[in-house]
C-alpha cells in the first residue's frame, strides 16, 4: 500500500473529515500539523504546487489535493486503485 501523508490544522474540519474517510477505509498515514511545526508550511507549499489551503494530501509521491479532491476519488472508484499502486 502507498504511503500517505496530509497536512493539516487542528481546527480544519476539511481536514477533519480526510481524516475519517482514510480511517474508515483502514488506511494508516502520516500527518504534519502546519501550525505545530510552522517551519514545514514552506515544504507543504512547494510539494502542492503552490497550495496553501489545508489538507493538502499525497499518496505515495503523487499530490491529490484536498478533502475535495480525496472524496471525489472515493465516489467514483479510483481512491483504492490510487493506494494499492
Amino acid at each position: 500500500m502507498q504511503s500517505v501523508e496530509l497536512y493539516t490544522k487542528q481546527t480544519c474540519g476539511f481536514c477533519h473529515a480526510a481524516k475519517r474517510l482514510l480511517t474508515a477505509k483502514g488506511v494508516s498515514f502520516s500527518e504534519v500539523d502546519i501550525n505545530r511545526h510552522p517551519d514545514r508550511r514552506g515544504e507543504m507549499i512547494q510539494r502542492a504546487n503552490g497550495g496553501r489551503t489545508v489538507p493538502q494530501i499525497f499518496i505515495g509521491t503523487k499530490h491529490i489535493g484536498g478533502f475535495d479532491d480525496l472524496n471525489a476519488l472515493e465516489r467514483s472508484g479510483k481512491l483504492d486503485a490510487l493506494l494499492k499502486t
